[in-house]
């Protein structure tokens, strides 16, 4: 059975896009834990995809979207929100020989999180919000920058490139 893109809301777009980035983050740690990676490197880099992306992703997720905390699905995402941050704090608490599984256990939350998200609650807040509301969304997510450029300076993910002298 053949899978078709899910047709996003053009006004839910920029934060939809921002998940490419986020599932790319996940790819990049399992990579890395593959690759036995020194655990410091992937640390930094969790850290600092953190504070330049998913940090203001979940803001404005939470500020925008997430505004019905009393509906289960809407509760669903701000938990999952509450939960990848913890995973975070963790793994920077207890960086020893434990952080292989942590940064796994983290990938899976985020991958798990930004699934539930696409195919789940954005469908469901499509059809709760209305016209109106979803433009005033779109209106301030367009004069955002959600183009989620990563520009970090540690490949920890690239395979080495070795030297044929």
């Amino acid at each position: 059975m053949e899978k078709k893109p899910i047709k996003r809301n053009e006004n839910l777009v920029p934060v939809s896009r921002e998940h490419h980035a986020t599932l790319l983050f996940c790819w990049k740690l399992r990579t890395g834990v593959k690759a036995e990676t020194e655990p410091e490197r992937m640390i930094r880099y969790t850290n600092w995809f953190w504070l330049n992306h998913l940090q203001s992703h979940f803001v404005t997720e939470e500020k925008l979207l997430f505004i019905d905390t009393e509906d289960e699905m809407v509760k669903k995402g701000l938990d999952d929100h509450q939960r990848i941050l913890a995973k975070i704090n963790e793994i920077n608490v207890r960086s020893n020989t434990k952080t292989y599984p942590l940064l796994l256990e983290l990938a899976t939350l985020i991958d798990d999180h930004t699934r539930y998200e696409e195919r789940q609650l954005f469908p469901y807040l499509e059809e709760k919000f209305s016209e109106l509301e979803l433009g005033k969304i779109g209106e301030t997510l367009h004069s955002e920058d959600h183009d989620a450029v990563e520009d970090y300076d540690d490949e920890f993910w690239a395979k080495e490139k070795k030297n044929h002298l």
